[in-house]
């Protein structure tokens, strides 16, 4: 089932062909036109209005000091104005124009599982903006794989198996729910140094 199609409807992240694919599903799929109904209906009890917002007064303006605004600062004159002014844009030029240190944004993350009697199997995440990206069968041994880039960072994925079931990755033991009672992993990604 393709549950994260309904979460991507919901907040209108398909491009057309997903939104054709959405529509097709809901009407192949009793079950699944159900729930997107139900998961519609709560996104909707949501965003209900909560009635008026009560009104709230404010304060009325700070009086404007006496002689303007020089009667709230000292008068120092401009030179030691001028003086922290110069400090603040060499301290600004130290942390703004020194080199860093080349960081790769991306790196090459290899994803495998193994389920023998898979037909097909995918990877949705963060990564893939919650796309489907094929696996490749490695040979006859029932394990499945992609390298794809991923950037540094926390993310969520899980794979899509068998018709398009739902699993967390068995590997991975940091996992959440998602919003449609399947079970997301976490992979935290170190930036390359």
């Amino acid at each position: 089932m393709k549950d994260y199609l309904i979460s991507m409807f919901i907040d209108d992240e398909l491009d057309l062909d997903e939104k054709i694919e959405f529509v097709e599903t809901v009407r192949a799929d009793k079950r699944f036109g159900d729930e997107a109904v139900e998961l519609l209906e709560m996104e909707q009890e949501l965003r209900m209005d909560l009635g008026p917002v009560p009104e709230v007064s404010m304060p009325e303006a700070l009086p404007e000091p006496r002689g303007g605004l020089s009667g709230w600062l000292p008068d120092l004159g401009i030179a030691p104005l001028a003086g922290f002014a110069a400090a603040m844009a060499l301290v600004a030029a130290v942390f703004l124009l020194r080199p860093e240190p080349a960081v790769s944004l991306e790196q090459p993350y290899r994803f495998v599982i193994y389920r023998p009697g898979a037909d097909q199997a995918e990877i949705v995440g963060t990564f893939t903006n919650w796309s489907p990206v094929p696996m490749r069968k490695i040979g006859t041994s029932g394990y499945w794989e992609v390298v794809l880039p991923v950037s540094a960072g926390e993310h969520r994925y899980s794979y899509l198996v068998e018709d398009g079931r739902q699993i967390a990755d068995p590997t991975v033991l940091t996992r959440e729910q998602d919003d449609f009672g399947g079970e997301n992993s976490i992979l935290l990604v170190d930036a390359a140094v």
